[in-house]
């Protein structure tokens, strides 16, 4: 079996995906979300179908109290989750805005660390454990779901830690969740934690272990699986790793690990994989925080291919490159880009797509002008091919005269146009130079090149157009030329638009001048 076609089976542990973009994502600096936006991302969550959704902190404000409740009333399917402190008004607050609620848990937290039980909490051990115990009591008394987290478990002492975990598991906490809340933890640490509090709670039978990971290390991903080697049946995440600071461990990344790395888990998910890649671009477009390209799963290159030996590689057999099928994640396709490393495998499979068929000859004409380009703007689109495809054989059909060897324009505001253009004659290497003035830079470019073929010719049209989008797009050129009452067609393309021009220019007096070498053509044959 292919990796790319590993996943969950049957007979394999769940791992439930408690997903928490709307409560901790929400709470990166700038992804603020008002209720409707909170709704639809509710909706694709369900979609998704991850198992928890935590919709919100309902004590922290009005706002935040009315979107868990909304969120309550429409969610069906998956488990609704709001956070509390151990404190009765957070409690009850929680259990207010879960009533429409299917199937709703109240989510209780309590410090445990040393230095938060000496500077934030300034509390003993004794009374932490009362303090957890009794939020854990109310909260079962209002719903039959109640998870605890020990928050800053990670630099819990793990003997006190072991003792909390025990004691909330008997107060009727259903899912005890180990936070590493500042992101401290190494893969090997958190492991050994989760592995030690199976080995010392007694009770640990009775609740689901969880874990809530963050990146301040870039290691929640690594930690979260860590802890699912040793025993945790759920992880806490968010979509695009929203979160505080550097953010939580990852949805996306956690379940494709455990997909596509079934074989070492052991696990698997309910998670909806193909829904991946919509739920993170409507995240990401609400919250206005972008994916990086290299992300990822769900960054722009996760699936783009631009090296030409990773291309080749690509164009021969998928898994080569990739251990993932882009399509189990919601993304149309694989993207081979198109760009300086590419290579000729990649090029001509992509022209084949467009349509043409090259000989060898033309292939390497149109390989030595994509690098050419590639060199000057980061990705070739196809727009970009067809314009060099198209020009090339605009070449072989009409033998050159004159080549472009050098350009040279000045323009603005308050200065004279002026251009300098060297051309080089292909019949007997003649080289010609000429500058000349005129009504704008591209005028100027033309009075030079009239004069140095000295060819008699009236410039008729002149169309202008982009290529693709961005500032690095290509300009492309068409014109016509009226000589000897006969029109000639010429056609340029460039990222510099003047270049483009006077490449176009140049191509319709060449078939000016093989039109003259050619008495016995029709007047047709002398047009594009």
């Amino acid at each position: 079996m292919s990796t790319s076609e590993q996943g969950s089976t049957a007979d394999q542990p769940m791992i439930r995906i408690f997903d928490t973009t709307l409560r901790d994502g929400e709470q990166s600096p700038g992804a603020s979300l008002n209720t409707a936006e909170k709704l639809e991302i509710a909706r694709q969550l369900e979609l998704l179908k991850v198992d928890v959704i935590e919709a919100g902190f309902p004590i922290t404000s009005s706002d935040d109290f009315e979107a868990v409740r909304q969120v309550a009333g429409l969610v069906r399917e998956c488990t609704v989750a709001g956070l509390a402190r151990c404190t009765e008004k957070d409690i009850v607050r929680a259990a207010e805005a879960l009533k429409e609620a299917v199937s709703p848990r109240i989510h209780v937290f309590c410090a445990t660390s040393a230095i938060h039980r000496q500077y934030k909490l300034k509390r003993a051990e004794k009374e932490i454990i009362k303090m957890s115990v009794e939020g854990v009591k109310l909260a079962r008394s209002l719903v039959s779901d109640v998870e605890f987290s020990p928050e800053d478990a990670s630099r819990t002492e793990l003997p006190f830690l072991t003792e909390v975990v025990q004691a909330v598991i008997d107060a009727g906490a259903t899912t005890v969740n180990i936070p590493d809340t500042v992101g401290y933890s190494t893969p090997d640490h958190f492991e050994e934690i989760i592995r030690h509090l199976f080995a010392t709670v007694a009770n640990i039978g009775q609740a689901v272990i969880s874990v809530h990971c963050h990146n301040d290390l870039g290691l929640a991903v690594a930690n979260s699986l860590a802890a699912v080697k040793a025993g945790a049946r759920q992880v806490e995440c968010t979509i695009n790793g929203l979160g505080e600071r550097a953010g939580n461990a990852s949805l996306e990344e956690v379940v494709m690990a455990l997909h596509t790395r079934a074989d070492v888990y052991k696990c698997g998910t309910r998670i909806n994989t193909r829904r991946i890649y919509p739920v993170s671009r409507l995240v990401s477009t609400l919250t206005g925080i972008k994916v990086q390209r290299n992300k990822a799963i769900v960054g722009e290159n996760a699936f783009a291919h631009e090296a030409g030996i990773h291309q080749h590689g690509m164009l021969a057999h998928r898994e080569t490159y990739e251990i993932m099928r882009p399509e189990d994640v919601g993304i149309p396709a694989s993207k081979l880009v198109l760009g300086k490393h590419s290579g000729r495998h990649a090029l001509q499979d992509r022209l084949s797509q467009l349509g043409h068929q090259l000989d060898d000859q033309r292939l390497d004409q149109v390989f030595e002008q994509f690098k050419q380009l590639a060199d000057r703007k980061k990705e070739v689109f196809d727009e970009d091919l067809e314009a060099i495809v198209g020009q090339i054989l605009d070449e072989s059909r009409n033998a050159r005269t004159w080549d472009l060897e050098a350009l040279q324009t000045t323009g603005g505001t308050g200065v004279l146009p002026t251009a300098t253009v060297k051309l080089r004659n292909r019949q007997n290497g003649e080289i010609a130079i000429d500058a000349a003035t005129g009504d704008g830079p591209v005028d100027a470019a033309f009075t030079c090149i009239l004069r140095l073929t000295k060819v008699d010719a009236v410039l008729r049209e002149y169309d202008l157009r982009a290529l693709t989008g961005g500032r690095d797009a290509q300009g492309e050129v068409q014109l016509e030329l009226v000589a000897s009452g006969r029109s000639f067609r010429g056609r340029g393309r460039s990222t510099d638009v003047i270049e483009a021009s006077v490449i176009a220019f140049l191509n319709a007096i060449n078939r000016v001048i093989r039109a003259a070498d050619s008495p016995a053509k029709t007047a047709t044959e002398g047009k594009v």
